[in-house]
């Protein structure tokens, strides 16, 4: 039915809006990606997505508001790679929390924490929980490429990776212009212990990121072509999601 962005309403518009949307929260991070993509690739990418997505969904029906991104997200296993803003987890968690609990003071009922930050992951999950606990707000929390089902196909490069195959074709179709040319990797040297250890299980290691030099896969293997399919399959999915999720 309609989409608005949070911080173009008068106070008026939104207590009218709110009580009858669904309000999502892009959240990312500014951090190094290689020395080929942007350090604002996780929140362009959230914020990009929360609009398309709403978009589509109201198609179908539906009222959306957009909240201004959450652009600086808990990064410190990349402050050693210079060009990164972070803030602590804990810092992260009051910051989330605070604002949950002021877009339900607003009139709001349900909310989307839409993350495009691994680092940001654990964090968001927490907020939901404890804003639901404390309030009648609904809220909800995905990781955008969660949203993806490319499980198990062929070629497909690690998802999401970080400044890999998979970000670097997402941003080459979203914005091509801040896209340097990717490094060139015959094999990507092996963390001593793996970021991701198998299924379902990550590693926190400071020293696995050095050795990695702070980016994973084959950048140089991404394509426009292959971001433009992630993108049209991302707010497929996305808007699906946010279409189950309005009151």
């Amino acid at each position: 039915m309609s989409v608005v962005e949070w911080a173009a309403c008068d106070r008026a518009t939104l207590a009218d809006l709110l009580p009858n949307a669904l309000v999502i929260v892009p959240l990312g991070a500014v951090e190094q990606h290689g020395i080929h993509l942007p350090t604002g690739t996780d929140f362009m990418i959230t914020r990009a997505l929360a609009r398309a997505a709403a978009d589509h969904a109201a198609e179908s029906g539906g009222s959306f508001v957009i909240a201004p991104p959450l652009c600086i997200g808990a990064s410190d296993h990349h402050l050693p790679f210079g060009g990164t803003l972070s803030v602590r987890a804990e810092t992260l968690l009051t910051v989330i929390t605070d604002l949950l609990a002021s877009i339900a003071g607003a009139g709001a009922t349900r909310v989307l924490l839409l993350n495009g930050h691994g680092g940001n992951s654990g964090i968001c999950q927490a907020a939901a929980g404890a804003a639901a606990a404390r309030s009648e707000l609904s809220v909800t929390h995905i990781d955008y490429w969660r949203a993806l089902d490319r499980s198990g196909e062929p070629g497909d490069p690690p998802v999401p990776g970080h400044a890999g195959a998979f970000e670097t074709s997402i941003m080459l179709e979203l914005r091509p212009d801040l896209v340097r040319r990717a490094p060139h990797r015959p094999d990507p040297p092996a963390a001593t212990t793996p970021i991701v250890a198998g299924p379902g299980m990550e590693t926190h290691s400071r020293a696995a990121w050095a050795e990695i030099d702070g980016y994973s896969d084959h950048p140089d293997r991404a394509s426009r072509a292959a971001g433009a399919t992630y993108w049209r399959e991302l707010i497929t999915a996305l808007s699906t999601r946010f279409g189950v999720l309005a009151p």
